[in-house]
């Protein structure tokens, strides 16, 4: 039971001003989020929410705690954006929520029980977020509901199931079954054992329905037994214009000894059998339709399965079952294609790949049209060329198996598609039917001749090596941008040109959560920073003495990354009169650098390697403008990188805490090993106003495929987005000491973006092309 001085209970009784009546009240305490539940709406939505304008079909159930007890509420769609920006997460702290009263007509769950949470403070005690598994002397889960919370379902929509946070595709919750259900009068996990025969074929299907027979146009009662050769993602079609409970819809390609066929299920057989089912399985069939496929001749027909109007029957049967002469043919068979293979494949081709997985990317995702699809990059290695393999992962359906996914698994990927870019890059992307089988798994092809061949090479590699190239996590972008602003823009046809400042801020904002998009500028570099993480105080730089520095923005609307208009630079100028020269201050032409004197000794040898390029003729000095010999004491304000964007290096001790860190929602810790902690930051200022964009470059992250042979100028390095793999790297000293090359140098800028929740943008300028 909950504690008599709950605080919850005592806020909700406030809310009870008369028999019949409720009002709104408000918990000035602390409360933590618990859990945050997606679905969409439905068509009474807009009853509950009668002055709300949606902004997308999206409505969320939080359940709040305030450490005696629990309650689950529906945020109000005008705070969606919190939960879209990953703010209002499992474990946010909260105070001042505003709760009130709604209505419902759902049968299951009374007046006194729905809530709206109208308003919210998000806390910035504790840093505004507490873990909940740490959190040992709490048992959450076993915490008594306030009133009746406790429902199935969502509160405040006609939907059966919650979805998942961050895509339509994959399924969530408890109620998807892991095992077969049994039809009445049957036993077993084969569920008709004692079924032989069909009582009917695909063939004969396919021919009395389009010659218009009688019996094959309506229900069709007849026992059909195929196998599955290939099973699709799980299809997600709730509307808000429509008040299906298990909008929800599964497609097999099955087959028997005459034809194939494609047999949908729809509905709450999804939830019965999605899980279960797997390609080479034997299912028996009955109590179905037949129609036309849908966008296909009017030769073809698909069999269509629901769970209600006609319940289908469907049971799943072992091979003993079946007399010989009844036994489907056998699956899909596999087609793999090695890394030597895949660049004389075209476009579009499909095919089965299987690898050493040596990457595994963080999870971000992409705007399709008004949803968001989720996705991650894997790398993969077969020992047959010294190409990898990349492939871009969309959500399978196979939630489990992604947050699994980490280096030196083997890694089986079925039904892929090939896609061959205009600049003669090559990667792999799923194909609705695309399955992922990992180490350890389910697997039907291990005695296949490319699989054995894959095996003997993987047992004769130094683990060692193998271990030093695993990466997990990291800013990573394929293929690669184009080197030249013509070809590049000629590859953006139909994305927006260059936006201007204020354009692109307002870009920034729309933003969810990993959400990644690429937006071009025209900007100069008025400052250029090296450091490492953690040492940004140890930084050296160069500033245009021509611009002012600007401060951080103190707005988190505005985000670290980005400056506002600053006033014009020739009003903020400083004075000339001449200062006492110190030693620490360098004359104009020199770039600024700093180094705290207890800096390590890895530091001062970097800034020991900068110093030749700190020295000038008294004669050059003379004719410079005394105005820039005023210096900055200490290293410029700029924002510092994101734990997010440096890869880190593969840690088999901690393969399930990285695994689940880079997915949606997961964040790395800082005591992790990155494989490259040193960066650069560029201040870029927009052409078009005094916007100044803060922007990461990464010229040598060990993710980049290695660019061409260039002369390593920062005009050849920004435009390749990497240093020259013709020879060894210029040193931070030697790019410093040249930086002044990119004084009031006009520059078209490509800017990679992706949000990272909160108020974290992530901005790493990927190319800058110089404008003549």
């Amino acid at each position: 039971m909950a504690a008599s001085d709950c605080i919850l209970r005592r806020t909700l009784r406030l809310s009870r001003t008369a028999p019949n009546q409720r009002s709104q009240v408000v918990c000035r305490e602390t409360l933590y989020v618990l859990d945050v539940l997606r679905y969409t709406r439905d068509l009474g939505s807009s009853v509950y929410f009668p002055h709300t304008i949606f902004s997308n079909d999206n409505l969320y159930d939080v359940t709040l705690s305030d450490r005696d007890c629990r309650l689950r509420v529906t945020l109000d769609p005008g705070l969606n954006e919190l939960v879209e920006r990953n703010v209002l997460r499992s474990g946010a702290v909260l105070r001042t929520a505003t709760l009130a009263p709604a209505m419902t007509g759902l049968a299951d769950r009374t007046e006194d029980q729905s809530f709206i949470l109208v308003t919210v403070e998000m806390s910035a005690a504790e840093g505004g977020n507490v873990s909940l598994d740490s959190d040992s002397d709490r048992d959450w889960d076993s915490l008594p509901w306030s009133g009746s919370s406790d429902v199935s379902g969502p509160l405040l929509a006609n939907r059966g199931l919650f979805l998942p946070l961050w895509n339509n595709v994959d399924f969530h919750g408890d109620a998807w079954k892991q095992s077969p259900p049994l039809l009445s009068g049957t036993t077993g996990r084969g569920g008709a054992a004692a079924v032989s025969r069909p009582s009917v074929t695909i063939k004969s299907l396919r021919e009395g329905f389009l010659g218009r027979k009688v019996w094959a146009r309506g229900n069709i009662l007849r026992r059909l037994i195929v196998r599955i050769t290939a099973k699709s993602q799980l299809i997600y079609f709730g509307k808000a214009d429509r008040n299906s409970k298990y909008p929800y819809q599964m497609q097999l390609e099955a087959c028997d000894r005459t034809e194939s066929v494609l047999v949908v299920l729809w509905n709450n057989l999804c939830v019965d059998w999605f899980c279960v089912l797997q390609p080479g399985d034997i299912i028996s069939l009955s109590h179905f339709r037949v129609k036309h496929r849908y966008r296909s001749d009017n030769r073809e027909i698909e069999i269509s399965a629901n769970s209600q109007n006609l319940t289908a029957r469907l049971a799943l049967l072992p091979e003993a079952a079946l007399a010989p002469a009844n036994l489907p043919p056998p699956g899909h068979a596999f087609s793999f294609c090695s890394s030597e293979e895949l660049p004389a494949r075209p476009h579009d081709a499909v095919c089965d790949v299987i690898g050493c997985l040596t990457f595994a990317g963080r999870s971000e995702r992409l705007k399709k049209g008004s949803q968001l699809s989720e996705y991650r990059w894997l790398r993969l290695e077969d020992g047959r060329s010294a190409r990898p393999i990349w492939i871009q992962l969309f959500s399978t359906s196979q939630p489990e198996t992604h947050r699994k996914l980490h280096p030196l698994m083997v890694v089986v990927c079925s039904r892929l598609k090939v896609v061959q870019t205009s600049a003669s890059f090559l990667y792999l992307t799923n194909t609705p039917h695309t399955i992922v089988q990992l180490s350890g798994g389910r697997r039907n092809c291990v005695q296949l001749p490319a699989v054995q061949e894959f095996f003997t090479w993987l047992q004769q590699q130094d683990q060692k090596r193998l271990l030093r190239s695993a990466l997990v996590g990291g800013y990573f972008v394929y293929p690669p941008a184009a080197v030249s602003l013509a070809t590049y823009m000629r590859d953006r046809a139909g994305e927006p040109g260059f936006l201007q400042g204020p354009e692109l801020l307002q870009e920034m904002k729309k933003l969810c959560y990993r959400e990644r998009r690429t937006f071009c500028i025209q900007a100069t570099v008025t400052m250029v920073t090296y450091c490492r993480r953690g040492e940004e105080e140890r930084c050296m730089f160069w500033q245009n003495p021509s611009f002012p520095v600007p401060s951080l923005p103190s707005s988190p609307a505005e985000g670290p990354w980005v400056t506002p208009p600053q006033a014009s630079s020739s009003s903020q100028r400083p004075s000339k009169r001449k200062l006492p020269r110190h030693s620490d201050t360098p004359p104009k032409g020199r770039p600024q650098a700093t180094v705290q004197p207890q800096g390590s000794n890895q530091t001062a040898l970097l800034f020991e390697a900068s110093m030749e390029f700190l020295e000038s003729t008294d004669a050059e000095e003379e004719d410079q403008d005394d105005a820039s010999r005023v210096t900055c004491p200490a290293p410029p304000s700029f924002p510092h990188i994101a734990v997010e964007t440096l890869a880190v290096r593969y840690s088999p001790a901690r393969k399930q805490q990285q695994a689940v860190a880079v997915t949606m929602g997961g964040s790395l810790t800082s005591a992790a090993v990155f494989a490259c902690d040193d960066y650069y930051t560029l201040r870029l200022k927009v052409l078009s106003d005094d916007t100044c964009i803060f922007a990461t470059f990464l010229p040598h992250s060990p993710l980049l495929p290695r660019s061409g042979s260039h002369g390593n100028t920062w005009a050849s390095i920004l435009s390749h987005g990497g240093f020259s793999s013709g020879g060894p790297p210029p040193t931070p000293g030697d790019l410093i000491g040249t930086a002044k090359q990119l004084a009031n140098q006009r520059l078209a800028c490509c800017l990679d973006v992706c949000h990272l929740g909160g108020d974290s943008s992530e901005v790493v300028l990927s190319r800058a092309f110089p404008l003549i």
